[in-house]
């Protein structure tokens, strides 16, 4: 029997965010007969850094503080000493720092396959998207988590179709399951995302805003960290939304937090598959998105959720006040949701699909 494929996972670190719990639930779950994972950080530190130590992988420190400076010299050079001396099979980046850091000095260290991944549009990071260009060249897989990520990439940066590899986000069912509802007490709207521009949050607040001036009883529930949180703070205050819109910070148990919601807004003004999203869906939340990116992917408009236009706060106040005022319709999109999650995105079905890409990939 061959002995296992040494697979070096890259990421920048291991805070709570999609790709990085994607990552460590791919480096727990690979099949170890078969590969050998280990974690490359640039900062080893975060939420996820137990979980791999707890599964007994081994997570690797890469120090730099910036590419221009010398620590990037040596952390290239430690880095392409492991690749060599551990005789790494497959260095795979899952972020933009990581694929920028490592793609280049795995390609230089003789790495037989080297894969990137690409989890949201270049748009996002356009002083960083000639060099995101660059690596496509030093690649032999690019790995999307939805489709029109894909065929964004063919199109606009030329691509060639057969390197890209579509591996959707998968859920971990033991953790995000739906909770039984009592139906008592104010309905609770609640969103979990990074506290960023691209995420859309102020359309919710304005869109809750609308429903509290007319009398809706709900409450708000914004959960995450992120550079915008002051922002959106003083938004909900000049909104008059405070005392019923709360936020809170990030947390390993954001399932516990999902359960607690009956609606789940995501109102993003650009997306690529979100994690969010499906864990909200997969833990009985009645689901509302922006339609951009691949959510129209996970939420079937009018089946198992509501999509509105991007930015359009009284687009999301009418998709909200319709499910406020209707149970019948909450409660059934809700379960078609859930149900949408758990038939076609389960953890396992992920890490299948990427022990397949690993396989099938040619080595250089």
């Amino acid at each position: 029997m061959p002995a296992p494929r040494r697979v070096l996972l890259m990421s920048y670190w291991l805070e709570p965010g999609g790709t990085e719990r994607q990552m460590t639930e791919i480096a727990r779950r690979l099949d170890p007969g078969r590969f050998d994972a280990r974690v490359g950080c640039i900062r080893a530190r975060g939420l996820y850094l137990e979980d791999l130590r707890q599964a007994r992988i081994e997570v690797r420190e890469f120090p730099m503080s910036g590419f221009l400076r010398p620590s990037y010299w040596r952390a290239a050079r430690d880095l392409r000493r492991y690749i060599r001396e551990q005789r790494i099979d497959i260095v795979h980046a899952f972020d933009v720092p990581a694929t920028l850091f490592a793609v280049p000095v795995a390609r230089a260290a003789g790495a037989p396959v080297v894969i990137s991944s690409q989890r949201a549009y270049r748009s996002l990071t356009p002083g960083k998207h000639p060099f995101l260009r660059l690596t496509d060249h030093m690649v032999q897989g690019i790995v999307v988590n939805s489709q029109t990520v894909g065929d964004t990439l063919i199109r606009q940066d030329r691509v060639p179709p057969e390197l890209i590899h579509l591996c959707p986000n998968g859920l971990d069912l033991d953790v995000f399951f739906p909770a039984e509802k009592t139906g008592q007490g104010a309905l609770h709207i609640g969103v979990a995302a990074r506290l960023e521009p691209e995420k859309g949050l102020e359309t919710l607040i304005d869109a809750f805003a609308e429903l509290a001036e007319a009398g809706a009883g709900a409450h708000l529930t914004i959960l995450g960290n992120g550079p915008l949180l002051a922002a959106l703070q003083e938004r909900a205050r000049e909104r008059g939304i405070s005392a019923r819109c709360r936020f809170e910070p990030a947390t390993r148990s954001v399932a516990k937090w999902l359960r607690s919601f009956d609606i789940f807004v995501l109102p993003s003004l650009s997306e690529a598959l979100s994690n969010a999203l499906m864990e909200a869906m997969a833990c009985g939340c009645c689901a509302i998105a922006s339609r951009v990116g691949g959510n129209p992917e996970l939420v079937e408009d009018g089946v198992s959720g509501l999509l509105f236009n991007p930015g359009d706060s009284k687009d999301l106040a009418k998709h909200l006040r319709r499910v406020l005022t209707d149970e019948t319709a909450r409660q059934s999109l809700a379960a078609a949701g859930c149900s949408r999650m758990r038939e076609k995105f389960p953890m396992a079905a992920s890490v299948s699909r990427m022990e397949d890409i690993y396989n099938r990939v040619p080595a250089r």
